[in-house]
């Protein structure tokens, strides 16, 4: 498979402050895990600038504004307790949605199979008219918007395998029959939404919440029960992937217990999904993780199993 490596630079000027998980070394163990031999097939490209007018597909303008004035000159602007900006950020997060954009460009031409967006801000937990989370343009949401009103989509699937609810993806998609939004996560847990009883409006939003402590064999469960027979009967034309890694063992913010396999196992079945109803198309899209091991071994197996070179992971 043809497949992208979507990144840029600014990410890693991104920065909210010292000790804050989402930090810049993380996008640099992103690039240390992809820099070997078996990845040297995956095309690179620089993400560039969303368009005011894909955002607004989101956001409404307000939203935007409250972004472009609060973004300082220096130093940090604070959000909430846990987001906030320096004078990369804004250009950074344009730039994560710009990616996205990209690569559903390059799919959906058939100039690519298939790509992997490695840009940090993260974007799950941006609601349409709010960021938090340290999430404040939701990327996922605005590639499937982009996927189709610019290459007309009729269904587009996110699947969510961040251990943190997408509350932000899961606010914008709730009343829309043409998005399916799926997701595995630990409850209880932040953000505090994601209960199996939140369906949608049109029974087109998916939850399967694990406990704490929960491992490879409770993840996959949920998948074969809950997630996969959903997404498959939707038939998407695109699929997209908020690929989050914190539900390693490893990770600092949580108690769930995956490995890099699991991750694997669970790329592959979309992967399968999207063969057989969006012509292979899928696009993945990094959020959490906050280990550096832990989320440098997951990225691995997870692209590995885009490209389709990874050992079974049955």
């Amino acid at each position: 498979m043809a497949v992208l490596y979507v990144s840029h630079p600014v990410g890693l000027l991104h920065d909210m402050g010292p000790g804050h998980p989402e930090r810049p070394d993380r996008l640099r163990a992103v690039r240390s895990a992809l820099a070997g031999p078996e990845f040297g097939a995956l095309i690179p490209v620089d993400a560039p600038l969303a368009s005011r007018e894909a955002i607004l597909r989101v956001h409404p303008d307000a939203h935007i504004r409250f972004l472009e004035e609060i973004a300082p000159v220096e130093g940090l602007a604070a959000i909430d307790a846990d987001t906030a900006m320096n004078p990369a950020t804004l250009e950074a997060a344009l730039r994560a949605a710009g990616g996205a954009i990209e690569a559903i460009d390059w799919i959906m031409k058939g100039r690519a199979d298939a790509a992997f967006l490695a840009m940090r801000p993260p974007g799950h937990h941006a609601e349409r008219l709010r960021a938090m989370g340290f999430c404040f343009f939701n990327t996922a949401a605005i590639a499937a918007r982009h996927a189709q009103a610019a290459h007309g989509a009729e269904r587009v699937a996110i699947m969510d395998f961040d251990v943190h609810h997408g509350n932000g993806t899961q606010d914008v998609f709730w009343s829309d029959a043409s998005v399916l939004y799926a997701s595995t996560h630990e409850a209880p847990l932040y953000p505090g939404t994601g209960a199996a009883s939140e369906r949608g409006e049109y029974d087109t939003i998916v939850n399967a919440p694990l406990l704490a402590g929960d491992g490879g064999a409770q993840f996959r469960a949920a998948m074969e029960a809950a997630i996969l027979p959903k997404i498959a009967a939707f038939r998407p034309d695109f699929l997209i992937i908020s690929a989050g890694f914190d539900a390693h063992r490893l990770d600092p913010l949580a108690n769930l217990r995956l490995e890099a396999e699991d991750f694997a196992w669970a790329t592959e079945r979309l992967t399968e999904i999207a063969d057989r109803y969006a012509g292979g198309r899928i696009l993945s899209v990094l959020e959490g993780g906050y280990d550096l091991d832990g989320l440098s071994q997951s990225v691995a197996a997870h692209v590995r199993a885009l490209i389709g070179t990874a050992p079974s992971a049955r």
